[in-house]
């Protein structure tokens, strides 16, 4: 009998038999660290996890004063009515063209200005621009919003002061819906450049030197060496920059938008953020708000996961 169960014993992988063990031995060495982390885990299921009870709104009608218990459920007539309704249909469309022109504008742009801000050998110069591209990063929409309010005004905005030189009539920027979405994206662009150049610049500074003195030897000329490589050095950040905003893709910028439109160009600047804050909070339609929220939250979810497959696929860059 003792031989049989010896025999087992042995039979057993060694990590088996010492898994738990090992296990206590590891919690006992980062104890601290898991009690360091715990605060920020009660905030996070206090204030992200605790109010999406609240979801619930979503198939109910929902009234105030009768709570979530007593309030009549609908199932999916809110979901329904958002799809049948026209303008809920014109806001998800506004919301897509919005968030992907920002996608793809927010890496050519930082990056082109990345690569161009590397060949520049005048130190003092190259910091100097570094940190004038970078500094709207650090304003506010409020404050960057009020600040274009003010430029882009077609009485006296200082933009249509100098379209004026060269004999161009005012252009609303703000007030026109053939204006709007340009002037979003631009903004945009004003506001998150360089901190994306900063990350490109970062990743431009590990490619190893000597790979450039080859091709030197070999005759490729600077543009040759960008091309081949540079950029295919710099791909897995690029994946990287391009899949972090991909999860984002249906926020749009709700508080530049929030700060910059107004209703002459709901048509083609409202996306589902700001619909969603009219419909839900100012005209106290929570269902239907709920809904709609989360239908964007849904989506969202799926693009995430896209998004970091593909990271891992394409940059062996793996988050879970």
């Amino acid at each position: 009998m003792n031989n049989t169960i010896q025999d087992t014993v042995r039979r057993v992988p060694l990590e088996a038999r010492t898994k738990k063990p090992k296990q206590r031995w590891h919690f006992k060495q980062t104890w601290p660290l898991h009690l360091l982390v715990l605060p920020a885990v009660i905030v996070a299921l206090i204030f992200q996890y605790g109010p999406m009870f609240g979801i619930i709104m979503a198939f109910q009608d929902f009234k105030p004063w009768l709570g979530f218990i007593e309030s009549e459920f609908v199932g999916l007539k809110h979901f329904i009515t958002m799809f049948e309704y026209n303008y809920a249909r014109q806001v998800i469309w506004n919301t897509f063209v919005i968030s992907i022109l920002k996608l793809i504008f927010g890496l050519i742009v930082p990056l082109t200005f990345a690569l161009m801000l590397n060949e520049v050998y005048h130190m003092r110069f190259k910091r100097t621009v570094q940190t004038i591209v970078y500094l709207p990063y650090f304003l506010s929409w409020v404050i960057l919003g009020g600040m274009l309010i003010d430029i882009l005004s077609p009485s006296g905005g200082v933009v249509n002061q100098l379209l004026g030189l060269i004999g161009v009539e005012p252009i609303f920027f703000l007030g026109s819906n053939d204006w709007f979405r340009t002037t979003v994206v631009v903004s945009d662009l004003w506001k998150e450049t360089g901190f994306n150049t900063i990350v490109f610049l970062a990743a431009i500074t590990v490619v190893n030197p000597n790979l450039y003195e080859a091709a030197v030897v070999d005759g490729a000329n600077r543009w040759k060496q960008t091309w081949h490589i540079t950029l295919p050095a710099m791909r897995p950040i690029i994946i990287v920059v391009a899949t972090l905003a991909l999860g984002n893709i249906l926020n749009a910028g709700f508080d530049q938008i929030f700060n910059l439109y107004n209703p002459l160009v709901y048509e083609t600047g409202d996306i589902i953020d700001t619909y969603v804050y009219r419909v839900g909070l100012v005209s106290g339609d929570f269902s239907y708000g709920t809904a709609v929220g989360l239908f964007k939250s849904v989506i969202s979810l799926i693009l995430i996961v896209i998004g970091y497959r593909l990271a891992y696929k394409y940059a062996n860059w793996r988050i879970f």
